[in-house]
């Protein structure tokens, strides 16, 4: 898909998508870097997907991030219609959309080396304990 049509989409539907993404990617490292248990790396694995992580890994990006690609960043945190769970703080969550939203724009165009060098810096700055 070209950037102008994945722009098209809401940054909702765009976080929609990015979220998956991210989770399959948490996922496979997870797997491919702890011999444990399912139960133990689902623990892992839920620990990076949830807001307070991708608003920290937010910060990790920011100075990495393209003009465009801070652009759907701010455009995802700033969406409307957004349901914050209880267990998320009203910011983080925002912060997370926005964080999803360009996970998910990357994913449609094809920029997948530009997804797993964002993810490694993720990875390098957040370690998993």
């Amino acid at each position: 898909m070209t950037e102008k049509e994945a722009q098209g989409y809401s940054p909702n539907v765009l976080a929609f998508f990015g979220d998956s993404v991210y989770e399959v990617m948490v996922r496979r490292l997870v797997v491919t870097t702890h011999q444990t248990n399912a139960g133990r790396m689902h623990d892992m694995a839920v620990e990076r997907v949830r807001a307070s992580y991708q608003s920290e890994a937010v910060n990790v990006l920011e100075p990495l991030l393209t003009e465009r690609e801070a652009d759907i960043l701010r455009r995802g945190r700033n969406a409307g219609g957004i349901s914050v769970p209880k267990s998320a703080k009203p910011s983080e969550y925002r912060r997370a959309t926005g964080f999803e939203a360009l996970f998910g724009y990357l994913a449609l165009t094809g920029q997948q080396e530009r997804l797993e060098d964002l993810f490694g810096a993720i990875c390098k700055a957040l370690p998993i304990e």
